[in-house]
């Protein structure tokens, strides 16, 4: 019998005592959120995944959005009050959120990034992010998770 090793997002959830669930599916390696939706059997409407960007000033900034949607970078960079944001090259996304390609959760990261959750997640009771590593997402509430990072809602999506 062996214990769930819990994640950075799942433990900054208990710590802020924000009730979730968890999901653990395999999927292998790195895969994109559409996919690991249907393999985790998460509804796809539900499904966010995570971006980081970096911007104009040198910050970064972490957006989240529907795995079916594509960030609008001129909505995006306006949300961050920026003059531009751009993705930041996978090679650095270790360094920046201390989670890997993949696995990357709003939850947990390194440092707390400003966080802005596309508008469509608002009104919603619950959806689905990273959990923080490959094959695991978590279920929550969306305004407690962006109440926990201090994340705003506003239209990122093209």
């Amino acid at each position: 019998m062996s214990k769930e090793v819990k994640t950075n997002a799942m433990r900054f959830l208990d710590t802020k005592k924000i009730p979730y669930s968890f999901k653990n599916y395999d999927v292998g390696e790195f895969t994109d959120g559409v996919t690991a939706s249907e393999i985790s059997g998460t509804p796809l409407e539900l499904s966010y995944k995570t971006l980081v960007t970096s911007g104009k000033s040198g910050g970064y900034f972490v957006f989240v959005i529907p795995v079916e949607a594509e960030l609008d970078m001129k909505k995006a960079a306006k949300a961050a009050g920026e003059k531009s944001v751009e993705m930041i090259p996978v090679k650095d996304i270790t360094k920046v959120t201390g989670y890997v390609r993949g696995g990357c959760s709003p939850i947990g990261m390194k440092k707390l990034y400003k966080t802005v959750i596309d508008i469509s997640a608002e009104d919603l009771e619950e959806f689905y992010v990273s959990g923080g590593r490959i094959g695991t997402s978590i279920k929550v509430s969306p305004k407690l998770l962006a109440g926990s990072i201090n994340a705003i809602f506003a239209e990122i999506t093209a």
